[in-house]
């Protein structure tokens, strides 16, 4: 079996990273060693920086069909039960009410798409049947990998399918996307290095139908995502997307306790079933490298982080989007030897970033959960005061992990080979989202007109935008594109509020959304820079004189 890209891992990275390359007409082979999507409780939200690449997918309609109701207010409480009023209450809005802000928005402040509450058991069968309707992509469950090895040319694969059959398939390039336990990972002998086994948990997933339609349950929380219950066993109990599956997190002796623990929190009788209960670890880890010659990884393989902020299935999702684009370049013969050798540069230092900011938010919890004590519920002076004490700390801490749309918006390529950086630059933070449109930044979001953002007009080609009344035509940066063979598309935003909200007259937009380039005038060699954005080696000198 001959192939393009051979993936490994049906997650929603891999599965990610089919469709991307698919609906670039990129021969793929996915497999994956389940027989089947599974229904096990692991990621439970697209923030908003994925949302947007679905929509430039094309399937951001079809996750949200398929996601929690729109109207379902996504509030944060801070409880010791579920019949007891809630210590603190953080409320969040709805995907509908975030939408409606999003289409009333008249500068950069927003992204293009609000975040949307899946659940990975949801979202994987979306994907994985948008991926098989794609004519150059092949999906096979049921298929392990064992072993490669890899020549100049390309990498041949051994797989095992089920039933026994081994393949070889040979691909041009490979991408392990298979999880925090990738096997390519370690048949590339790359370690994981950082902070591991911080805490072991065990993982409930329970069907529960009548919880939510009864809430609140006596002088209970209303409505919403997540329950973080205040106590010595860091209990927290998650809305999944259905409403009608809870997931439940907690450290107890075993895992029959997980049944105990539920009814526990709840307060009070409901009928339930135990679907599935497991055991796992909070990991803060980051891959030595991205990989080696012709085999990336991406996702998980890359990078473990513990799920406060909701950074570690979205941090995937642009790893695939990032090598997507450049292997898809790379094969159509116009992306230089810089463009592949680019994907780490990139995406490590997202990873890194990201890894800080779980760390950062987890560390948060822990702070507000450490105000636990003895005698915390009772009907005292002192159990009043701790409970008082853990609510007012909560009231500062939790928000660290709730409030991301800084990390999921706001990350910059630094140093990278493909951008023209400029010295200086805005602070990365976690929480805040600067709009600013600086060079390595994504393209900030506006609407050029109801429900048609700029980010719609992109393709899948290099894009030159003209900002505000005062500018040229931009043909010598064209030519210079359609010289090395790389798509281009020219836009002109004639309005004087596109120039001063973006901050400049001229912006060069990778097939990704990032900013390449920015200038107020015209490269004085437009052919530097399209050999540099397109991955080819440009030395300093030549640099200084296109500038």
């Amino acid at each position: 079996m001959d192939t393009q890209i051979l993936i490994v891992g049906a997650g929603p990275v891999g599965l990610t990273l089919a469709i991307d390359l698919g609906k670039q007409g990129v021969r793929c082979v996915l497999i994956e060693k389940k027989e089947a999507p599974e229904f096990l409780p692991k990621m439970e939200r697209c923030n908003a920086r994925t949302m947007e690449i679905y929509r430039r997918l094309g399937i951001a309609g079809r996750i949200r069909d398929a996601g929690l109701d729109g109207e379902v207010p996504m509030d944060v409480y801070v409880v010791t039960k579920m019949t007891e009023p809630p210590l603190l209450h953080l409320p969040y809005a709805s995907v509908n009410a975030a939408q409606a802000e999003i289409a009333a928005s008249e500068d950069t402040s927003q992204p293009a798409e609000s975040y949307q509450l899946v659940s990975q058991y949801t979202l994987e069968p979306v994907l994985k049947a948008v991926a098989e309707s794609l004519p150059s992509v092949t999906v096979m469950y049921g298929t392990e990998f064992e072993s490669f090895v890899q020549d100049e040319a390309g990498v041949s694969t051994t797989v095992r399918r089920l039933d026994g059959e081994v393949l070889t398939i040979r691909s041009d390039y490979m991408a392990g996307c298979d999880g925090g336990a990738s096997r390519v990972r370690k048949a590339l002998d790359i370690s994981l290095r950082g902070e591991g086994n911080l805490l072991k948990l065990r993982q409930a997933l329970y069907r529960c139908d009548e919880l939510f339609d009864r809430l609140p349950l006596g002088d209970g929380p209303g409505h919403g995502r997540h329950y973080h219950v205040a106590d010595n066993q860091a209990s927290f109990l998650i809305m999944q997307d259905s409403t009608k599956h809870w997931t439940l997190h907690a450290v107890v002796e075993d895992d029959a306790a997980m049944a105990t623990q539920f009814e526990k929190i709840v307060g009070t009788p409901v009928d339930y079933e135990m679907l599935y209960v497991g055991e796992w670890k909070q990991n803060l880890l980051l891959a030595d490298r991205y990989g080696e010659g012709r085999v990336f990884l991406a996702g998980d393989a890359a990078h473990l982080v513990i799920p406060t902020g909701g950074l570690g299935m979205n941090t995937g999702v642009g790893d695939a989007i990032d090598l997507s684009w450049k292997l898809a370049a790379t094969l159509a013969g116009w992306g230089g030897p810089l463009l592949l050798q680019s994907y780490e540069i990139e995406r490590r230092q997202v990873g890194d970033r990201n890894i800080g900011a779980s760390r950062y938010a987890s560390l948060g919890r822990r702070r507000w959960r450490g105000q636990w004590a003895p005698g915390f519920n009772d009907e005292t002076p002192e159990g009043e005061s701790l409970r008082a004490n853990l609510a007012q700390v909560a009231d500062v801490e939790q928000r660290k992990t709730n409030e991301m749309i800084g990390a999921e918006l706001g990350y910059r390529y630094v140093d990278s080979p493909l951008i023209w950086d400029e010295p200086g630059g805005p602070e990365q933070l976690f929480r805040t989202y600067d709009p600013t449109a600086w060079t390595g930044v994504r393209l900030p979001h506006i609407w050029v007109e109801p429900e048609l953002s700029i980010h719609d007009l992109m393709g899948r080609s290099y894009a030159i935008l003209r900002m505000g009344t005062k500018t040229e035509p931009v043909d010598a940066i064209v030519k210079a594109f359609q010289d090395i063979g790389a798509p281009i598309a020219a836009f002109e935003f004639s309005q004087d509020r596109f120039r001063d909200l973006y901050g400049a007259n001229y912006f060069l937009i990778r097939p990704d959304l990032h900013i390449a380039w920015r200038g107020n005038e015209l490269p004085e060699n437009p052919e530097t820079l399209a050999a540099l954005v397109t991955g080819f080696p440009v030395s300093n000198m030549s640099r200084s004189h296109a500038a």
